[in-house]
């Protein structure tokens, strides 16, 4: 028989029973109307009844759930006459009451999302007993730690701008809440000086000086844990100042090229003036250096000595006097 069409008879049932006035009264609690679970752990909902009837063999058990997102009821655990229909997004995670006769209908949910925080609905009916408290809910909230929060730079970075820090985690239940520090070169923790935001993560310098430059952390926290982003907050340049700073260090360059490659060119130049001048040394003296010793006055008999490169040469001088005093003779 289809599920739904026997939950709408026992409904129609319970309601013509009521009318006729031959119901008698059940109460349904639940001992925690509220349940935090953290994000992946199992959820004991628990949900108790009193009824006056004896016989509990065709009792009816069903949970319900409303997400937060969503006010479309869902049907989570049904059961009647002992047979269990439990819905497919719980298949493998919903533990059934152990035993419903024993006036306990309390269900174990595991593997708890974030998408399963809403309001749980136990409820119980047991003919003729249609009347009384037929229900009763829990709200169950899953607790998430932070997830690891994206810190942002907004505004121009100059002395005199707005400038905006951001911080926001895109995970976390409950909704986590964000506090700014400033982290000194040592790393030791400073309180921030603009105004803060706590609830949506920002941070404000209305008129920012260099004494706000610097390195920031955004710690992002609840109940169940925190995370934590860091920004570096610099002073900017303008398109002018960068192309500037560029063309300097361009010409820094090139300075640096020309000044290595002059000392370059000149200790070559110094090395290859001392090589010429240690040849120059070594070569010996080609020129014919003539030197006259004892040169004879006209009519001396004496031989004249000529030396030449340090050789000795006998000049003709004697052959010039023999000639002469010939001459003389005749």
């Amino acid at each position: 028989m289809n599920m739904s069409f026997k939950m709408s008879s026992t409904l129609t049932m319970a309601m013509l029973f009521s009318m006729m006035g031959c119901g008698h009264l059940i109460t349904v609690t639940v001992p925690q109307k509220f349940v935090n679970v953290t994000n992946g752990e199992s959820a004991l909902l628990e949900c108790t009844f009193v009824t006056t009837v004896q016989n509990t063999s065709d009792i009816i058990i069903q949970w319900s759930f409303v997400a937060k997102t969503s006010l479309v009821p869902q049907q989570v655990y049904y059961s009647q006459s002992g047979e269990d229909v439990i819905s497919k997004p719980y298949e493998g995670r919903l533990k059934p009451p152990t035993y419903p006769t024993t006036r306990n209908a309390t269900i174990t949910i595991s593997n708890m999302q974030v998408s399963d925080a809403g309001a749980y609905t136990c409820e119980v009916h047991n003919f003729p007993d249609v009347s009384g408290k037929t229900e009763a809910t829990i709200i169950v909230n899953i607790l998430e730690r932070p997830s690891v929060p994206f810190c942002a730079v907004h505004g121009d970075v100059e002395s005199g701008h707005l400038v905006t820090l951001t911080c926001h985690s895109e995970r976390g239940s409950p909704t986590p809440t964000y506090t700014w520090i400033r982290l000194e070169q040592d790393k030791t923790k400073k309180p921030v000086m603009g105004n803060t935001e706590p609830k949506i993560g920002s941070l404000y310098f209305r008129n920012i000086s260099q004494f706000e430059f610097g390195e920031y952390c955004c710690n992002a926290s609840n109940a169940v844990g925190s995370a934590t982003c860091t920004v570096e907050l610099n002073h900017e340049l303008r398109d002018g100042a960068i192309a500037g700073a560029v063309i300097g260090a361009l010409l820094g360059a090139v300075l640096i090229i020309l000044i290595i490659w002059y000392m370059t060119h000149s200790m070559k130049k110094q090395k290859y003036k001392a090589s010429k001048a240690t040849e120059m040394q070594a070569i010996p003296k080609s020129s014919a250096t003539v030197a006259y010793e004892g040169v004879p006055t006209r009519g001396s008999g004496h031989q004249a000595h000529v030396t030449s490169g340090g050789v000795p040469m006998a000049t003709n001088s004697h052959v010039h006097s023999d000639a002469d005093g010939e001459k003389a003779e005749a």
